[in-house]
């Protein structure tokens, strides 16, 4: 896959917004690691076709629990919630969490979850 394939992916799934501000941020330093993860993260492993989008969005946030990537995890809500992950099927994804990655993490998680769903709770909030 090419860069500009993994670009459209990457603002399909995380949004134009998020993706400008990191593309302002890139310096000549950063450069390179934003073309990797744009290319390998982007355009090889998200386009795949063994799994959906909202199963990859379901094993990044469950990744990302087990690793403590809070930051990280605030994006890949958002972009679950682009996924169509409903605010139901997220809860269900950090409930799992507590089981497998520990109720700590789990509670870091829904702390997380809970202020970014506040922020845009989309249809299914009704």
């Amino acid at each position: 896959m090419s860069h500009e394939d993994g670009m459209r992916v990457r603002r399909e799934v995380l949004g134009d917004a998020h993706v400008d501000r990191a593309q302002a941020r890139t310096t000549e330093f950063t450069a390179d690691f934003q073309d990797l993860i744009t290319r390998y993260a982007w355009g090889e492993i998200w386009t795949r076709p063994g799994l959906d989008r909202r199963t990859r969005s379901c094993i990044t946030l469950t990744a990302l629990v087990a690793r403590g990537h809070l930051e990280e995890l605030a994006m890949h809500v958002r972009a679950a919630r682009r996924n169509g992950l409903t605010i139901d099927e997220i809860k269900e994804v950090l409930l799992q969490t507590a089981i497998y990655c520990g109720v700590p993490a789990a509670n870091a998680a829904f702390a997380v979850a809970q202020r970014v769903l506040a922020e845009d709770p989309g249809e299914d909030a009704a």
